[in-house]
């Protein structure tokens, strides 16, 4: 039986940086409020004509280079955004011309902040039934451009990033499993009300923003994340204390603290980046593993549960040795 490997990381934030204190000049917030409800203390944004596939693209070439493989070794991209250059090509094909790979199947997925849980148990499927021997999985997000800067419930949250994996086939378990789900009725809960077919005028005006009930959406992911580390847990016929590191999306200090909780891990075992970057949505799992890798925290061997929650509502786990 064939199994998949990540065996190289890439990540990449923009060089804009907006802290809270420059927020305190646009919205009636304090840096200590934001820090204190959210962890947050800056977020990146992507300068002017700055798009999500060049984000992507040099995520995606720090994760090849950490790889050791070449770019014509990649026989599948799948791009997990919310945010794409364009309505069509996808964002996955724009990438794979810039990376001068042709004919291997490319495309994105869309789970808001659960994207690239979702992408990561695509690619795994696709190499585990021998579809493909090599992957680039990537979160990729430019949030700052459908976010209303005068919304303090929003704007004080989200920020712009990429992250990239290599998953390649292997003779030995790397993605253990992957666990997905989503629920539709929680819609109006978080979401950017107008879209292609609806509303498009809207979005041609900038009036399609990031619309949130923050106590709804917060009560729902911790429980809905408490749900699903038991969920793969069980599935693996493990226990809190065999998981060595939980990598979160990284959306508010206070939620991961409470899966961790679940888990009875202490938080010296949670990859925690959020306070640099804010919620960057399908880029912030990646983004975390990536600088838990290169400063030495992940080593090989270690047992890595990888979960997110996000827009829709979708959620989704795995379960990775690394």
């Amino acid at each position: 039986m064939k199994f998949s490997r990540i065996v190289g990381t890439g990540g990449f934030l923009p060089e804009k940086v907006v802290s809270n204190a420059d927020l305190e000049k646009l919205v009636d917030t304090t840096d200590e409020w934001i820090a204190d409800r959210t962890g947050i203390r800056k977020r990146h944004v992507a300068a002017d004509g700055e798009t999500t596939c060049d984000l992507a693209e040099v995520a995606a070439n720090s994760a090849i280079d950490s790889a050791g493989i070449k770019n014509r070794d990649i026989d599948l991209i799948v791009v997990a955004t919310t945010t794409p250059d364009k309505v069509f090509p996808s964002t996955a094909c724009l990438l794979q011309q810039r990376l001068d790979i042709h004919g291997t199947p490319a495309f994105d997925v869309q789970a808001v902040c659960t994207g690239f849980i979702y992408a990561l148990s695509v690619a795994d499927k696709f190499i585990k039934t021998g579809s493909a021997k090599c992957a680039l999985v990537i979160g990729a997000e430019t949030l700052s451009r459908i976010i209303d800067w005068t919304d303090r419930r929003t704007c004080v949250l989200f920020g712009d990033g990429a992250g990239a994996v290599i998953l390649k086939e292997s003779d030995t378990p790397g993605v253990l499993s992957t666990h997905l789900h989503a629920d539709g009725q929680f819609e109006e809960l978080l979401h950017v009300p107008k879209g292609i077919s609806q509303g498009y005028d809207a979005v041609q005006n900038g009036e399609a923003y990031i619309q949130m009930e923050g106590k709804e959406v917060f009560k729902m992911a911790v429980n809905t994340l408490g749900r699903i580390v038991d969920e793969t847990l069980a599935a693996n016929g493990l226990a809190e204390s065999d998981i060595d590191w939980l990598i979160p999306h990284q959306a508010n200090t206070r939620i991961i603290a409470a899966t961790a909780k679940k888990l009875k891990m202490s938080m010296d075992r949670v990859i925690l980046t959020v306070s640099e970057h804010g919620n960057t949505s399908a880029a912030s799992v990646p983004l975390a593993l990536d600088v838990a890798v290169r400063d030495g925290r992940v080593k090989q061997g270690d047992m890595l549960l990888l979960e997110a929650f996000g827009g829709g509502f979708t959620w989704g786990s795995a379960l990775v040795k690394y």
